[in-house]
């Protein structure tokens, strides 16, 4: 032993992405109203200019979605979906509608895509 401490091997996922990457440094989403149960529905097919996330968030929402299962189905944080979201919104590729009331099964649901993030 020279007197150095073993350097610790990490292994990174190459495939992992900062998540202020994907919001360009945003941690606000444009629109201020965006809630867990908030649906989003695509207004057309995903723009081929859009990037992986945000296309991939059109396309699941080819049906009314919420929110937090769009972060689940994306695998992106609650955070970051809010804000891709939103973005996707004032693009006019997505619109949303908040439901007068949730039923319990949208509610447990919700619940579930949350304790899984």
């Amino acid at each position: 032993m020279n007197g150095e401490l073993p350097k610790e091997e990490t292994v990174e996922d190459d495939a992992f992405v900062r998540p202020f990457i994907i919001t360009g440094g945003r941690a606000e989403p444009l629109q201020a109203d965006l809630r867990l149960e908030t649906l989003v529905v695509a207004v057309g097919v995903p723009d081929e200019t859009l990037t992986f996330e945000r296309r991939h968030i059109v396309a699941v929402c080819e049906r009314p979605t919420t929110v937090a299962e769009v972060a689940s189905r994306v695998g992106v944080p609650l955070g970051v979906a809010k804000v891709l979201v939103s973005d996707l919104v004032v693009a006019g590729q997505l619109t949303c509608r908040q439901p007068a009331e949730l039923p319990l099964q949208t509610l447990e649901r919700i619940r579930d895509h949350v304790r899984a993030l």
